[in-house]
């Protein structure tokens, strides 16, 4: 099956997200973006993360699709004090303003995908790997 990768924001889609989060190789690509909510599609390869990071006013849910994970989440970047591993079909809720990353601890990519309220990202940001993410001006 190949799927459209571009942001579709504000317009109506329906996709397998399984089947979607499962073909996305990027390290993010963000798929849509609408006026109170954002979906990013993620492949986190073994050893890597999503980085620490901290969204202000922004709730965020996470699932895992397949790979093995280690959420961390805390109320500041040095004090993570929730710590649970994550497989298949586990799903992640991030309060607004709570530090959290995820760890890739398998030996296969971390394939999730994470909806945003509101939108996190600019609409269309596709980061093929964790360093085009880290260095993208556009990113907090």
């Amino acid at each position: 099956m190949s799927f459209d990768f571009t942001d579709r924001g504000k317009k109506p889609v329906v996709e397998n997200i399984d089947s979607w989060t499962q073909d996305n190789n990027n390290y993010r690509t963000t798929v849509w973006t609408g006026e109170k909510m954002q979906l990013t599609l993620m492949s986190i390869q073994p050893g890597d993360d999503i980085g620490l990071e901290v969204h202000h006013g922004i709730d965020q849910f996470l699932r895992i699709e397949s790979g093995k994970g280690l959420c961390q989440m805390g109320p500041s970047e040095d004090n993570l004090d929730f710590e649970v591993e994550v497989e298949d079909d586990f799903a992640i809720m991030v309060p607004a303003d709570m530090w959290h990353n995820v760890i890739n601890i398998g030996d296969e990519p971390l394939k999730l995908y994470a909806l945003y309220a509101g939108p996190d990202h600019l609409p269309g940001t596709v980061h093929v790997t964790h360093e085009d993410a880290i260095n993208d001006p556009n990113e907090h």
